[in-house]
């Protein structure tokens, strides 16, 4: 199609491993009941992706915590909230988000990190 815009794209790799994941998405959400509409959280659950988010996507927890590699004018900016709970987050790096919080608004690539704060205090 000439002319015709193309797709926002999410980039998904895991620090885990697991093969790398590229979702496109049309709309701005709610694409799920979980996270800000229009967040990761919610474009990945919407589009069958799982990540975690133990609190429901309400920027109560850091089990949906992302590195975002590229893209970061793609991203709505964090809140001051989200600032204050991604500093317990395992891994916090100065490139990390909430997915429940994150909006995207164009192409982005992220890293979901290996571990989460439930699997590292269940480690113990």
């Amino acid at each position: 199609m000439v002319g015709a815009e193309a797709l926002p794209k999410i980039r998904i790799i895991y620090e885990s491993g697991a093969p790398e994941r590229v979702i496109e998405f049309e709309g701005s959400g709610p694409f799920h009941h979980d996270g800000e509409p229009g967040s990761i959280l919610d474009i990945l659950l919407g589009h069958g992706i799982h990540l975690e988010h133990a609190c429901g996507g309400k920027c109560a927890c850091t089990t949906c915590h992302v590195i975002l590699k590229e893209g970061d004018q793609n991203l709505s900016p964090s809140t001051e909230k989200e600032d204050d709970e991604l500093d317990t987050a395992p891994g916090l790096t100065m490139h990390s988000r909430l997915g429940c919080q994150a909006i995207v608004k164009g192409d982005i690539t992220i890293v979901i990190p290996k571990y989460t704060i439930n699997q590292v205090s269940g480690s113990h």
